[in-house]
C-alpha cells in the first residue's frame, strides 16, 4: 500500500506540475493572453480546492481505491480536452474545472491518509514525507519528460500523452483498502459532524489553514509563472524545464527531512522556518543578477522548502485530532492552499499583462511568507484529552 500510495502520488503530482510548461506554446497557437490561461489553471486550482473536502469525506467512508479510480478518469479526460479545445470557455470548463475536479478525486493527499493508517504513530511523519516526497520525484520525471514531448510531437499530442499516462493510477489505485477505514487505538466514537466541529473551533487548527493559504501561493504562481518568467528574461527555455524539475528533486530532500524533523522536533516551529526562508530566498532572487546560476540555484533552494510544509501540515492535524477524519479535515486546510493558489496563478498572469513584469508577485511572496511563519507560532501541537483517555 505504501509503494502503491507513493506512485500514485508520483504520476498524479507529477503530471500537474508541468502545466506550466504549456503556457508559452499554448498561449501563442491560441492568440490567448497570459491571464487566460493562468486563469485556466487558476480555476484546476480552485476546484481541486473545492473537490478536495468532499473526496476526503468519501474516502473516509468508504476507502481511497473507488474515489481515486473515479478521479483518475475525470483528470486524464480533462487532460485530453485541454489539447484539443480552441477556446478560452472550454479551456476553463477542460483545463479549470474537469482536471480541477479530477485532481481532487485522485489527489495524492487521499493515498496519504491511507498510507499513515497502516504504520505506528511514530512513523506517521516519516511516511507522509516519503509519499510528499514522491510527488516531488514526479515532478523530478515529469518536467524534462513534457518538454521533451512537446518539443518532438507537439504540446496538443504532449497533453494526450500525459492523459494516457495518468491512467496508470487506476491499477495502483486497486491495491489501496477498498472499504471504509476503521477506528485505531486512539480513536474514540465521534461522527463527523462532531469532528468538523472540533476542529474549527480549535484555534490551532484555524491558524493552520491561514497559512496553507500562503504555501499554495507559492506554489501554484512559481509552478506555472516561473517557465514563462525564465523566457522573460532572456534564458534558454530549458533553464525553465529543469528548474522545475531541480525544484522537484530537492523536495525529495525536503520532504524527507521534514518528515525526519517533524518526528522529532516542533511541527510548528519547522513550518515557520520553512515560510520564513522562502521569503528570504524570493528578496535574494529580486536582487540577484539573472543568470543561468542564479536561476537553478534559486530553484535548489526553494525545493527544499517546496512542499516539506505537507508531511508538517498533516502531521499535526494526525497529532492533534487523531487519523480517524484526517483525510477529510486535511481536505479543509486543503482548500485554504487552493485558494491561494488560484489567487496565485491568476493574479500572475493578470499583473503580467498589466505591467510586463512579475516583480508584483515575487513582492507579494516575499511578505506573505514572513506573515506566514508569524501565524504558525501561537498554534497549540498537543493532543486533544478524548485521544489521550481513549489510549489508557
Amino acid at each position: 500500500m505504501i509503494i502503491a500510495g507513493c506512485l500514485i502520488a508520483l504520476i498524479g503530482f507529477g503530471a500537474r506540475s508541468s502545466l506550466g510548461l504549456f503556457l508559452e506554446p499554448m498561449t501563442t497557437t491560441r492568440e490567448w493572453s497570459r491571464e487566460t490561461f493562468a486563469l485556466a489553471l487558476a480555476l484546476q486550482n480552485l476546484f481541486w480546492g473545492l473537490g478536495l473536502p468532499l473526496a476526503g469525506i468519501v474516502a473516509d467512508k468508504f476507502g481511497a481505491a473507488r474515489v481515486i479510480i473515479l478521479g483518475t478518469v475525470v483528470y486524464a479526460l480533462g487532460l485530453y480536452c485541454m489539447g484539443q479545445v480552441e477556446s478560452a470557455l472550454l479551456l476553463y470548463l477542460s483545463a479549470g474545472v474537469l482536471s480541477g475536479l479530477g485532481i481532487a478525486f485522485s489527489a495524492f493527499s487521499l493515498a496519504l491518509a491511507a498510507m499513515v493508517r497502516v504504520v505506528s504513530p511514530e512513523r506517521r511523519t516519516v511516511i507522509l514525507g516519503l509519499g510528499t516526497a514522491a510527488g516531488s520525484l514526479g515532478q523530478v520525471v515529469f518536467s524534462p519528460l513534457t518538454q521533451h514531448l512537446i518539443d518532438s510531437t507537439g504540446w496538443t499530442a504532449a497533453l494526450s500523452g500525459l492523459s494516457i499516462i495518468v491512467l496508470a493510477m487506476i491499477p495502483l489505485a486497486l491495491l489501496l483498502p477498498g472499504g471504509g477505514s476503521n477506528t485505531s487505538v486512539t480513536a474514540v466514537d465521534q461522527s463527523l459532524r462532531h469532528a468538523l466541529r472540533e476542529a474549527l473551533a480549535h484555534r490551532g487548527y484555524v491558524l493552520l489553514t491561514l497559512g496553507f493559504f500562503v504555501c499554495g501561493f507559492h506554489v501554484a504562481f512559481i509552478t506555472v509563472h516561473f517557465p514563462a518568467y525564465v523566457q522573460d528574461i532572456g534564458l534558454d527555455p530549458r533553464i525553465g524545464a529543469w528548474s522545475i524539475a531541480i525544484i522537484g528533486l530537492c523536495n525529495i530532500v525536503g520532504s524527507l527531512l521534514a518528515g525526519f524533523i517533524g518526528q522529532r522536533h516542533s511541527k510548528k516551529l519547522a513550518l515557520s522556518a520553512i515560510y520564513f526562508l522562502r521569503a528570504v530566498l524570493i528578496l535574494v532572487l529580486l536582487f540577484s543578477p539573472k543568470t543561468p546560476l542564479v536561476i537553478l540555484s534559486f530553484a535548489a533552494a526553494m525545493g527544499l522548502l517546496w512542499l516539506s510544509t505537507v508531511p508538517l501540515t498533516t502531521g499535526i492535524i494526525a497529532q492533534v485530532f487523531g487519523i480517524r477524519y484526517m483525510a477529510t479535515l486535511f481536505g479543509i486546510v486543503f482548500l485554504s492552499h487552493q485558494t491561494g493558489s488560484f489567487i496565485g496563478v491568476w493574479l500572475g498572469g493578470y499583473l503580467y499583462d498589466l505591467t510586463g513584469s512579475y516583480d508584483g508577485m515575487w513582492w507579494a511572496g516575499a511578505a506573505l511568507g514572513l506573515a506566514a511563519a508569524l501565524v504558525h507560532l501561537p498554534i497549540n501541537e498537543k493532543p486533544l484529552g478524548r485521544l489521550a483517555l481513549a489510549e489508557r
